[in-house]
C-alpha cells in the first residue's frame, strides 16, 4: 500500500467514475483499477462496488476513506514541514478569504505581502465561510481569513482587525442627511440582507435581531454588489462593513453612534501546521497595512 493507491481510491470515490478518476490522476483506467484491487487485497475488504452503470463506495470503503484522507493530509504536512525547515518563507501558500471580504481586503494587502514575501506564491481561494472551514480542516488550504467567531479545537487564530458596520441607504432617504444614526432610527426600515450561506448575512442578522430590527423577507441578494445597488435604488437599507463602503451613485453610508456594530477578522490555520512562523510574520504584515488605511 502506498499514498498513490490511496489517492486513486479517493479520486474514484469523489468522481464515482473509473475513467474520469484515471484521467484526473494521469494514468490509464486499467492501471488505476488494478491498483485499487491491490489495495482491496492488501486490506482484505471490498472498497468499491462496480457495476456497468455506477460506482459505489461500500460502507467499509467509507471508513477507509476517512483514514486515507488523514494519512494523505499528514504526508502533505510532513512534506511542508521539510520545506519549512529549509526555508519557511518560500513555496506555495493557499489562503482562503470569505467572499464579502475578499474584493475589498485583498487589493489592499496583497501588494505589501508580495513585496514582503518574494519567495511565496500566494494561491488565493474565495469561498463562503463554511466551505473555507471545510477546506482548512481537510488540509486543502493552509490558512483562511475568517470572522473571529469560528470555534474549532484544531485551529489556531490570530486577530487582525475590527471593522465597523455602516448604515447604507439611498441618498434620497430622510436619514441620508444625518451625521450618525442609532438602531432606534431604523426600527421601521425595510432591512435588506444577503442570501443564506453568507457570513455577512449572519453577522448583520445577529446585530439586527439584538436590536429588534426585522429583515425584509421578500428579497435576499446573491452578492454584496447586488445588495448595494438595490439599496441605492431606494428599495430598503442595509449594513455594510467599512472596507466595502465604496463610492456608489445615489448611495450614502452613515456611521452608528454611540453603539458601533463591528465584525472582527482573524487569520486561522491548523494547529498541526508546520508553517506557524510564516503565519505569525504574515499577520504582522497584514496588521501593519490595515493600521494605515
Amino acid at each position: 500500500m502506498n499514498s498513490r493507491d490511496l489517492n486513486y481510491f479517493l479520486k474514484v470515490r469523489e468522481l464515482k467514475h473509473f475513467g474520469k478518476a484515471a484521467e484526473a490522476c494521469f494514468v490509464s483506467q486499467p492501471a488505476l483499477s488494478m491498483q485499487i484491487k491491490k489495495l482491496e487485497g492488501f486490506l482484505g475488504i471490498k472498497l468499491i462496488e462496480r457495476t456497468n452503470k455506477s460506482v459505489l463506495v461500500t460502507p467499509e470503503g467509507e471508513v477507509i476513506a476517512e483514514h486515507a484522507e488523514v494519512i494523505l493530509r499528514n504526508i502533505e504536512e510532513m512534506k511542508s514541514a521539510a520545506k519549512s525547515l529549509k526555508d519557511p518563507f518560500s513555496g506555495v501558500l493557499k489562503i482562503g478569504v470569505f467572499s464579502t471580504l475578499a474584493p475589498y481586503f485583498l487589493p489592499k494587502i496583497m501588494p505589501k505581502l508580495s513585496r514582503s514575501f518574494p519567495k511565496i506564491f500566494f494561491h488565493l481561494i474565495e469561498e463562503q465561510t463554511q466551505k473555507l472551514i471545510e477546506l482548512l480542516k481537510a488540509g486543502k488550504i493552509d490558512a483562511a481569513f475568517l470572522v473571529e467567531r469560528v470555534v474549532d479545537n484544531n485551529f489556531q487564530n490570530y486577530p487582525l482587525f475590527s471593522e465597523d458596520f455602516f448604515l447604507a441607504l439611498a441618498s434620497s432617504h430622510p436619514l441620508a442627511c444625518y451625521e450618525s444614526v442609532n438602531f432606534d432610527d431604523i426600527k421601521t426600515e425595510s432591512l435588506l440582507l444577503l442570501d443564506e450561506g453568507h457570513c455577512l448575512r449572519d453577522q448583520a442578522l445577529a446585530i439586527c435581531e439584538k436590536n429588534k430590527i426585522k429583515e425584509n423577507q421578500n428579497f435576499r441578494a446573491t452578492s454584496l454588489e447586488t445588495l448595494r445597488y438595490m439599496v441605492a435604488s431606494g428599495v430598503g437599507v442595509t449594513l455594510i462593513p467599512k472596507l466595502a463602503c465604496l463610492p456608489t451613485e445615489n448611495l450614502v453610508y452613515i456611521p452608528f453612534y454611540p453603539d458601533k456594530p463591528v465584525r472582527r477578522i482573524a487569520l486561522y490555520w491548523r494547529k498541526s501546521s508546520s508553517r506557524e512562523r510564516l503565519f505569525q510574520r504574515l499577520t504582522h504584515t497584514v496588521t501593519s497595512v490595515i493600521k494605515i488605511l
